[in-house]
C-alpha cells in the first residue's frame, strides 16, 4: 500500500474524509434548475422538526438542508430539471409539516461552485 493510500485511510479513520464521490454535471443529466428555498415555521418543537426533517430527507432533489439563523429557519438547495419539476418538489415540501412561509429563489448563473473545503494550515499537519 503506497503512502498516499495509507494517508487517505488514516484520514477516513479519523473522520476527516467522510466519503469519496464522483461529481456529476447536473446539466448533462437534464437537471438545469437550482432553487434555494427558505422555510419559516412558527413551530419549534422536537416533534415538528422530526416530522419535517424526516420528510425533507426523503426528497432526493433536496441536495442540501440547513438550519439557519436570521428571518428564516431552514434553507434547502433543490436541483431539478425545470419549473414544473420544481413545482412537484415544492408541493412535497409544503406537505412535509405545517409551515409559516416558503420563499424560493432560482439560480440564474453559477458564478462559483465547489465542494472543496478550505483546510486551515494546522489541520493538514
Amino acid at each position: 500500500m503506497n503512502a498516499c493510500w495509507r494517508r487517505i485511510k488514516q484520514l477516513q479513520r479519523q473522520g476527516i474524509v467522510r466519503k469519496q464521490v464522483t461529481l456529476l454535471d447536473p446539466n448533462a443529466l437534464g437537471l438545469g434548475l437550482t432553487a434555494f428555498v427558505q422555510v419559516r415555521t412558527s413551530q419549534h418543537t422536537e416533534e415538528w422538526f422530526d416530522q419535517f426533517a424526516g420528510s425533507i430527507r426523503q426528497i432526493e432533489e433536496v441536495v442540501e438542508f440547513h438550519r439557519v439563523s436570521g428571518d428564516y429557519d431552514y434553507l434547502l438547495k433543490v436541483i431539478v430539471s425545470d419549473i414544473a419539476d420544481y413545482d412537484r418538489v415544492y408541493k412535497r415540501i409544503i406537505k412535509a409539516a405545517p409551515l409559516q412561509d416558503v420563499t424560493s429563489y432560482f439560480s440564474m448563473e453559477k458564478i462559483k461552485e465547489t465542494t472543496e473545503i478550505p483546510i486551515p494550515a494546522r489541520a493538514s499537519d
